[in-house]
């Protein structure tokens, strides 16, 4: 067991914890804004639905389902050549959002399409009853209704995407995956990796509570 040399570290430590938020709040706000995009279009183009469409709403499950069950590891690998077309190299933190956000979005979609479809079907009614067009009852009436969930599982992909970073990092992505991997356990330095899991703990628990404190505020409202 290497001796931990705390001035050698804890510089590679912040640089890694940059890295590592860098990676968690680009991937979450590019895959937020599809994923959402993606949920609401599948709620909407589901038959008997607002803008029921079956050939949108088969491709988008069937897209979903495909990638889905697929590992991240497996899906940063395959990315590669597109990162490194992309950014010229498929080494650094922000090639590795690619991936990040494509596995996330496809999550967030289905999350999004779950808490949509568990709107009460008497408010929609209600809605269209009184001339709204579909895309008014979607956004005034179903969005808003199911604000609150949609929250908790926004929240349950940011605290995954804090996960997935330690895998990026190991590709190369940099980060706390990498500085673990590279420096602590290369090194047989087991305090090195001691704190970085500690450091992804303390992150995954103030994501969750941000997650939390936001959820309960839009619920309340």
């Amino acid at each position: 067991m290497r001796e931990f040399d705390p001035a050698a570290f804890f510089p590679r430590f912040w640089n890694a914890i940059g890295e590592t938020g860098l990676m968690v709040v680009v991937a979450f706000a590019g895959a937020a804004v599809i994923g959402v995009l993606l949920g609401l279009l599948l709620y909407a183009s589901r038959p008997g639905n607002l803008l029921q469409n079956r050939v949108i709403f088969s491709v988008l499950n069937l897209i979903i389902n495909v990638i889905r069950p697929i590992p991240f590891l497996i899906v940063a690998i395959a990315l590669i050549p597109l990162t490194r077309f992309l950014f010229g190299t498929g080494l650094g933190p922000l090639p590795q959002t690619i991936p990040l956000i494509i596995v996330a979005c496809v999550a967030i979609a289905r999350v999004s399409e779950s808490n949509l479809v568990a709107v009460s079907p008497g408010s929609i009614e209600a809605g269209a009853a009184m001339g709204a067009s579909p895309a008014r009852v979607l956004f005034t009436i179903v969005v808003p209704e199911a604000l609150g969930p949609l929250t908790l599982g926004l929240t349950y992909i940011l605290v995954a995407l804090v996960d997935a970073t330690a895998v990026a990092g190991v590709l190369g992505g940099g980060g706390l995956g990498s500085l673990a991997m590279n420096y602590g356990y290369q090194r047989f330095d087991w305090i090195s990796v001691g704190i970085v899991v500690l450091a992804l703990i303390v992150l995954v628990q103030l994501a969750q509570l941000l997650g939390n404190t936001v959820a309960r505020k839009v619920m309340h409202r």
